[in-house]
């Protein structure tokens, strides 16, 4: 191409080799064809894919991948995620219907070679009979084994805070007695109702109202029961025997209304900071 401050043109060849032909060209045009070669403006490469996990059945997450990553480099960024080692992963690519497209079953080849499209899902096979996914302890609590001791024994026990705070009761009785109400903090439960979303202190942890009352067999006063959206909490809504709601184990939290704030509190992305 030849540019003049006067006129442009191109010279190209038609029809054979020998025919060299000299045309005018518009010089706004040329520029913006110019522009264009210099200013190669990328398009959206990346895929926003469902992760399942085969051993993990509450995992469920929408995660944004490059095409232009590598399986191994896909499945290093969802061992990060899912504990599953990239040795012991295989991945399966479904379709927004729920059939199986393929398996990624070459880690050299970059991600958009198996032609995933927003909405698929991306499962995780974990291969490794020893993972630490196996078993499904790590979603039902009730399969670890843990230490307990009987009523009995555990009074026979010194030190225990269970002595300290008879002690402390017995020398200072005006201390513990009619500390706290049976109206305790009642007031501060009068815009807070089972199904609000909510946000509990400390920590910002998030999660819908499922319980709003007294709970004599912890203290006097009023508790709310919540479930957070992530397990960060103690129980499943069963506390000392008594049954205050249900929910997933570890998601589970008695607190004071004052730790409490209901509104607009949609549950946190965890895998917002991954994406492109």
């Amino acid at each position: 191409m030849i540019c003049s401050d006067y006129n442009w043109w191109i010279w190209s060849r038609e029809s054979s080799p020998s025919s060299v032909v000299k045309k005018f060209i518009d010089p706004f045009f040329c520029h913006i064809s110019v522009m264009a070669n210099l200013l190669q403006i990328p398009s959206d490469d990346s895929v926003l894919l469902r992760v399942s996990h085969s051993n993990l059945k509450s995992f469920s997450a929408d995660v944004r991948f490059s095409l232009q990553m590598t399986v191994e480099s896909v499945k290093d960024k969802l061992w990060k995620k899912s504990g599953t080692s990239v040795d012991s992963m295989s991945l399966e690519l479904f379709d927004d219907t729920g059939a199986k497209v393929t398996e990624l079953n070459d880690n050299s080849k970059p991600f958009g070679f198996y032609s995933p499209h927003d909405g698929y899902r991306l499962n995780i096979l974990d291969l490794d009979p020893s993972s630490v996914t196996a078993g499904g302890w790590l979603e039902d609590t009730s399969l670890v084994e843990k230490y307990s001791i009987s009523e009995e024994a555990y009074d026979k026990l010194g030190g225990t805070f269970r002595k300290y705070k008879e002690k402390f009761a017995s020398q200072n009785p005006s201390v513990v007695e009619n500390k706290i109400t049976d109206n305790y903090m009642e007031d501060l439960c009068a815009n807070i109702k089972v199904g609000d979303r909510c946000e509990v202190e400390p920590g910002e942890k998030r999660g819908v109202v499922k319980f709003v009352g007294r709970a004599e067999n912890i203290q006097p006063g009023f508790w709310i029961g919540v479930q957070y959206d992530e397990p960060l909490g103690k129980h499943d809504g069963m506390v000392r025997g008594k049954r205050y709601f249900t929910c997933p184990s570890l998601h589970g939290a008695m607190v004071r209304p004052e730790k409490v704030k209901v509104g607009d509190y949609p549950e946190k992305d965890p895998f917002e900071e991954d994406e492109i």
